[in-house]
């Protein structure tokens, strides 16, 4: 999976670079002519969530994670071709799962909802979505991808509803913007030297 990423921020990254910079911009003057006030945390969120967005549609339409074309209808079937713990397993399995966990936490953060069931539904629409474009561009359609996305996506839903749990009883200082704020910086520190050290070696 990390030598995919890489391969697609190798061959997208001059157009991801121009979109941050407008998407930056524009969210600049939004602010700015809204008066609404600027908030570190939240605005690296918003980035955050349209690069994973991007990443997502990126690695579904330009990989493929089965052996056969056409229709798969029968649940399980691929699931239980690989040996757990192999290869094939992680990145068919587990692949699937990871994948669409970040857009579990997703939904929750912007709709926050009190039932699973719009996640369920967000979550199979944009699945069934996926291996229909999937299947019209020449691909195939697999009953296991969905299943394994809506599971990746529930995890993702009650990981959310774990941490708003946990952030609910944490101590005013630990909720405030401001040290959102300073985790914020000191983890885009370290996220732009690993980029530099691991993903520069890889771009040279």
């Amino acid at each position: 999976m990390t030598q995919i990423i890489s391969r697609i921020f190798y061959n997208i990254w001059p157009m991801l670079i121009v979109f941050f910079v407008a998407i930056a911009l524009l969210r600049f003057f939004y602010l700015q002519n809204h008066r609404e006030k600027f908030c570190l945390h939240k605005e690296v969120s918003y980035l955050i969530s349209i690069l994973y967005i991007w990443l997502l549609f990126e690695i579904l339409t330009n990989t493929e994670t089965n052996s056969f074309s056409g229709f798969n209808l029968m649940p399980f079937r691929e699931i239980l071709r690989y040996k757990v713990g192999s290869t094939l397993f992680n990145y068919n399995v587990l692949g699937n799962i990871l994948i669409f966990l970040p857009f579990g936490y997703l939904i929750g953060t912007y709709i926050n909802p009190k039932k699973i069931w719009p996640v369920i539904i967000t979550a199979l629409g944009t699945s069934i979505t996926v291996e229909l474009v999937q299947f019209k561009t020449g691909r195939c359609f697999d009953i296991d991808d969905i299943i394994l996305n809506l599971l990746g996506s529930i995890i993702g839903y009650l990981l959310y509803i774990g941490l708003s749990a946990i952030n609910r009883h944490l101590p005013d200082a630990l909720r405030s913007d401001t040290f959102y704020n300073i985790l914020t910086i000191v983890l885009l520190i370290l996220g732009g030297i690993y980029i530099f050290g691991y993903w520069g070696v890889i771009f040279k």
